[in-house]
């Protein structure tokens, strides 16, 4: 009998990679698993050592049970590229879908995209972080362009992004076939946890409140800044602390510099360690609020995060963040800058601002839905 479920496939980081882009895939997986058969694609090798910014790019977290992981992609073997496309144009798969963040990986998913799209049968579509990296370099252009072009539909997790893919590849099919959907909700974290149990795993003390900054240390996402107006803030605000949560992806001398020259170094809390699943509750259960002071940005997995613990966020006015945490609702909006990172935390920590904007994300999280996810990316691949 002939097997007629349909067969997606994500290609992308999986286990055993880590991430937050990995976490996101496998909940995907999961979500269409409800009706599909799935395949997570992923790396063999996702990045050569010399380019990867952190201390491993691997889990410790066990494989899960429920999820077929397929490790095969070699980014930097076109031999590897010809193998993996070869082999899935055989299996035929109704609808693929290329996680797509940065132009590094537009040669390798371009290539096995074309040679896949010679079954005449897959649709291929790609879920876009980015269209204008954060970093620039001269061949993202070119490497996107290669990609984009024999892809059949995308789906946009910001506004800023959509505009992107219409604005600078006009020429492509994909710029005529794509949606936007904003980032759903990281919901496998579990739930909220105690403060008081929480603070006694991450050594804190339960009784001060606290600020966090959640995820992987880069440039444009301004923990300088954020350290800066927290120096200033702090000394009016006696019980609030500050948590820096996340790995460092750049050199940390200039963030260091920043804590030890100022008054408050008891009062900033360094965890700046990979922070696995597992621990992900205990952060997000302590805070206040969290901070995402970033220079730049299309959208966020943090916000999403926050959004799922429910707990108030503090952002910049940059790129597609206030799209979906609209001022006084879900989160204060500051200027992006120093002076406007401080003045917001000031701000937002008045009367019951801080109260009132808890009060409202319950409801304001339910319009961040996998399943209207996977119905969107079904609509763009257009292959039932």
């Amino acid at each position: 009998m002939i097997d007629k479920t349909p067969h997606i496939v994500i290609v992308g980081p999986s286990h055993p990679l880590r991430g937050g882009l990995a976490t996101y895939n496998e909940r995907l997986a999961q979500e269409f698993q409800k009706n599909t058969k799935v395949t997570l694609l992923t790396f063999s090798l996702q990045y050569p050592s010399l380019l990867f910014p952190g201390e491993s790019q691997y889990t410790d977290d066990p494989k899960p049970q429920n999820l077929t992981i397929d490790i095969a992609i070699n980014s930097i073997n076109p031999i590897n590229w010809i193998r993996v496309g070869l082999k899935y144009r055989k299996l035929q798969p109704d609808l693929i879908i290329f996680r797509y963040w940065m132009p590094f990986f537009g040669p390798c998913f371009g290539v096995i995209g074309r040679i896949i799209k010679g079954n005449n049968y897959t649709k291929l579509v790609a879920i876009t972080d980015n269209i204008i990296p954060h970093e620039r370099r001269f061949f993202d252009r070119p490497f996107t362009q290669f990609f984009l072009n024999k892809l059949d539909g995308a789906v946009a997790m910001s506004r800023k992004v959509l505009d992107d893919l219409r604005q600078y590849y006009p020429g492509t099919p994909v710029a005529k076939n794509c949606q936007y959907h904003p980032h759903p909700l990281y919901d496998n974290f579990g739930d909220r946890v105690t403060k008081a149990d929480a603070c006694t795993r991450l050594n804190l003390d339960p009784n001060r409140r606290y600020i966090l900054f959640f995820g992987f240390i880069r440039q444009y996402k301004g923990l300088d800044w954020l350290l800066e107006a927290f120096i200033q803030f702090a000394d009016s605000n006696e019980d609030i602390d500050l948590i820096v949560a996340g790995e460092f992806y750049e050199d940390s001398k200039p963030y260091l510099d920043i804590v030890n020259a100022s008054n408050q170094q008891s009062r900033i809390h360094l965890h700046t360690h990979f922070i696995p699943n597992s621990g992900v509750a205990d952060y997000f259960s302590v805070c206040d609020l969290v901070a995402q002071p970033y220079k730049n940005a299309t959208q966020s997995g943090v916000s999403q995060v926050a959004y799922h613990f429910e707990v108030p966020m503090l952002i910049t006015d940059v790129g597609g963040l206030s799209e979906l945490l609209p001022h006084g609702e879900a989160a204060w909006v500051c200027k992006s800058n120093v002076s406007g990172i401080t003045e917001g935390l000031n701000a937002v920590f008045q009367g019951d601002n801080i109260a009132y904007i808890k009060s409202r994300l319950p409801e304001l999280k339910k319009q961040f839905s996998w399943t209207s996810m996977t119905q969107i990316l079904t609509e763009v691949g257009n292959y039932q």
